[in-house]
């Protein structure tokens, strides 16, 4: 049975780990969404180490910009973990998208997903819990995701927050 889950949280607080031990359970091939452009080298290491947290068996499929396409064409027989929105957000911004584009990307996003007879596993982190940014690519990244979020929330069958490595389970 397919199900669309949520996992969401502060950064470091176990969301990939968590993500990764829940798409286990589905005993299914496992293809592994990554949306990080590692750009210096201090990143690549960051990828480096979440690659190993990962069985070898799994498939890795880096997109960072159309992740409704590859959404689109999973299988019924396929479990995806999509990590991170809160990367691919940040792409589309600094790729100078449109708020109006972006938005158009995120109704594609959830349309593939509601499509998609695989189950899905997405990765994000949340960003506004802190103080207000003091400028307005700030401003308009932490409303995006809160809105996404709220929709991506809206779509799943399970949301998780976690906290200091446990899973709190939202809905």
């Amino acid at each position: 049975m397919k199900k669309i889950i949520f996992v969401s949280g502060s950064v470091r607080s176990g969301k990939s780990s968590f993500a990764v031990s829940r798409a286990k359970e589905f005993k299914k091939p496992v293809i592994f969404i990554a949306t990080c452009r590692p750009l210096d080298d201090e990143m690549k290491e960051r990828v480096r180490k979440h690659e190993q947290n990962r069985p070898k068996a799994w498939t890795t499929i880096e997109e960072d910009m159309d992740i409704s396409a590859v959404i689109g064409k999973l299988k019924g027989k396929d479990t995806a973990i999509l990590d991170c929105l809160t990367l691919w957000i940040s792409n589309l911004l600094l790729a100078g998208l449109s708020e109006k584009e972006i938005s158009r990307r995120i109704r594609d996003f959830i349309a593939a997903l509601k499509q998609t007879p695989a189950s899905v596993i997405i990765v994000s982190n949340e960003v506004g819990w802190g103080i207000v940014p003091d400028n307005r690519l700030s401003r308009v990244f932490r409303d995006i995701i809160g809105t996404l979020h709220q929709r991506i929330a809206a779509v799943s069958d399970e949301v998780y927050l976690m906290v200091a490595g446990i899973a709190m389970r939202v809905k």
